[in-house]
């Protein structure tokens, strides 16, 4: 905490150029003789800080003094304040503290860029939920995060999807990610790396023992490694299909997980009459998870192969005989 203070007071001191000890005080919430400490643990530091008695005294640094902080350029103090809000940091309960860090950097920031950094943060807005998606559940957060940052090592109890009853597993945690939205608990489980929605996450134990990571993984790895394996998981069941032109930007952001690359610039022509259809390859995991395409009722039809269309048009069937 005193670390943080000390830099609080010397970027209210740059922005300002002299500020009275009382005022310090009151604002880091404080006594002045606290207050005059710190003075003097900055200037022990190698800060040019001194003070001036007298009625219009105060605590000033040396003119001309400057932090590397108020060295941002135009661009960096704009990219500075383009923040997700309502996101991550309001889930691990650092809202306000993310909030009251913007403002305490808006101080150090040089003069003449604090207008466009005022003007990104009013303008630009990232929001990271994806669409007519409700908000993911946190679930137990909290207690994870405090077993990451103390580095001990966790029971979980977990449920796998597909399951219904969870499972206990002892980790041994290497960190948090918030993907779009959702957080996911990185950590190894009998020494092989393995990912772990939170919202999937039933009871945490965090142990006394400490936690047991492998030399020279870092979470960033670590996370990258796992994500590969994620999104590059082969897709075994190359298929082709026909939509609708009308529909074509709509499909292929919700299959963009399925989009062939050699298909990554959009679809063609059909190559018939009807030009007003445009052809899409595709790639699934199983002939069954092709089913999705159910949803898109007669706008898109599946070309090829044979074994998706028998398939789709035996559920279809099936659904028409429940609704019959």
């Amino acid at each position: 905490m005193k670390s943080g203070r000390l830099l609080e007071i010397l970027l209210l001191l740059q922005a300002r150029g002299q500020v009275t000890a009382g005022e310090l005080a009151e604002r880091l919430e404080v006594s002045p003789r606290t207050i005059y400490r710190d003075a003097e643990a900055l200037s022990s530091a190698g800060v040019p800080i001194y003070t001036e008695r007298g009625r219009a005294g105060g605590i000033r640094l040396l003119p001309g003094y400057r932090t590397d902080v108020t060295g941002l350029t135009a661009d960096e103090a704009r990219a500075l304040f383009v923040l997700s809000t309502g996101g991550a940091q309001e889930d691990l309960g650092l809202g306000t503290a993310a909030r009251s860090a913007v403002l305490k950097v808006m101080r150090a920031v040089p003069e003449p860029f604090r207008p466009a950094a005022t003007a990104t943060s009013q303008r630009i807005l990232v929001d990271p939920a994806g669409w007519m998606r409700a908000a993911e559940p946190t679930g137990p957060l909290g207690l994870l995060q405090a077993a990451v940052f103390t580095d001990r090592r966790v029971r979980l109890g977990y449920r796998s999807s597909g399951q219904r009853a969870p499972r206990e597993r002892v980790v041994d945690p290497y960190g948090l990610v918030c993907k779009a939205g959702v957080w996911y608990l990185v950590a190894d489980q009998d020494g092989d790396p393995r990912l772990f929605r939170v919202s999937r996450v039933v009871s945490v134990v965090a142990e006394e023992a400490p936690v047991q990571r492998r030399d020279g993984v870092e979470l960033a790895g670590l996370w990258e490694a796992l994500r590969r394996q994620v999104e590059e998981r082969p897709a075994g069941v190359p298929v082709v299909v026909r939509v609708r032109r009308e529909r074509l930007d709509m499909f292929r952001r919700i299959c963009a997980a399925n989009l062939a690359e050699d298909n990554a610039g959009g679809g063609g022509d059909d190559g018939g009459a009807d030009s007003g259809w445009a052809v899409v390859a595709l790639r699934f995991a199983a002939v069954a998870a092709a089913r999705t395409l159910l949803s898109f009722g007669a706008d898109v039809e599946v070309v090829s192969p044979g074994e998706v269309r028998a398939d789709l048009a035996t559920v279809a069937a099936a659904v028409v005989a429940r609704y019959a």
